[in-house]
């Protein structure tokens, strides 16, 4: 198993996978229709977006979290 230390990299990993291969396919028949050789089209689209799509995700990750923290209220100390 991988250690807990690594969390951030596993999830990154894990969400770049499932988006860039949901996104390519989607994108893949947007633009071609469902053509007959629709897998080694998309699968050829996914391996390209997943290399560009994980350390996209691992770089812009700290900017996200500040962005998320300025755009969410805050509570009262109090609540």
């Amino acid at each position: 198993m991988i250690p807990v230390k690594y969390a951030s990299y596993v999830f990154s990993f894990f969400m770049s996978l499932l988006m860039s291969g949901i996104m390519s396919l989607a994108i893949s028949i947007i633009n071609l229709g469902w053509v007959d050789n629709m897998l080694s089209i998309w699968l050829r689209a996914w391996s390209m977006a997943f290399i560009i799509a994980f350390p996209t995700i691992i770089a812009v990750t700290p900017v996200v979290r500040k962005l998320v923290s300025l755009v969410l209220a805050r509570q009262p100390a109090n609540s």
